[in-house]
């Protein structure tokens, strides 16, 4: 497997690439999304995985709170399904403006600019607590990766992850299933035996 920040740069390359395929109006307002976000939205939202990196390398953390990316998505759970994350994503589309891609271009170009400086132990204050930066990647990458799917769906477009980003999704989405009580449940899903299962 490649190292989280490279597996993390390429499935923003890869987003970008994505929203550049898009209609510059991303569609108007009440185009499809995903759930209360229209398709500017749900653009808007995806983009903040490119944000919150550059944003949280300027946070430092004292000490190590949460331990590894299942851990973080585990502890933001009931947050993620809040009013304050569909307004943010909101917000975001907003701050797209007019030429999107170029506004998703210039924020990869932020945040890759600022991991060269970064060592992958870096303590990142985040949302759910101190993290070091290699187990907060991944998470960011799952977003990319997940919400890159929600993009291309939404809009019938073809599009298909780097693959060592949707290998480390799907790892990932299994560890939080084993921690959350759901791994069976996925197991059987995956294999075909029926029923349903969330991971998040």
């Amino acid at each position: 497997m490649a190292e989280p920040r490279d597996t993390f740069l390429e499935a923003a390359e890869a987003f970008a690439d994505l929203v550049a395929r898009l209609r510059v109006d991303l569609g108007g307002p009440g185009s499809p999304g995903l759930g209360d976000w229209d398709l500017r939205a749900l653009v808007g939202h995806t983009s903040r995985s490119l944000v919150t990196v550059s944003t949280y390398l300027g946070r430092a953390a004292d000490a190590v709170e949460v331990p590894s990316a299942a851990a973080y998505f585990l502890a933001v759970r009931e947050l993620a399904a809040g009013p304050e994350v569909t307004e943010r994503g909101r917000q975001a589309g907003e701050v797209l403006g007019a030429d999107p891609a170029a506004v998703v271009r210039r924020l990869l170009e932020t945040v890759a600019d600022d991991l060269v400086a970064a060592s992958e132990d870096q303590l990142l204050t985040t949302v759910a607590g101190g993290m070091r930066l290699r187990d907060y990647l991944p998470t960011r990458t799952f977003e990319l990766v997940v919400h890159g799917s929600d993009i291309a769906t939404a809009t019938g477009l073809d599009w298909t992850p780097p693959a060592d980003a949707l290998a480390e999704t799907v790892g990932l989405a299994g560890e939080i299933a084993l921690a959350s009580g759901a791994g069976l449940d996925l197991l059987r899903q995956l294999t075909g035996r029926g029923g349903e299962v969330r991971v998040l």
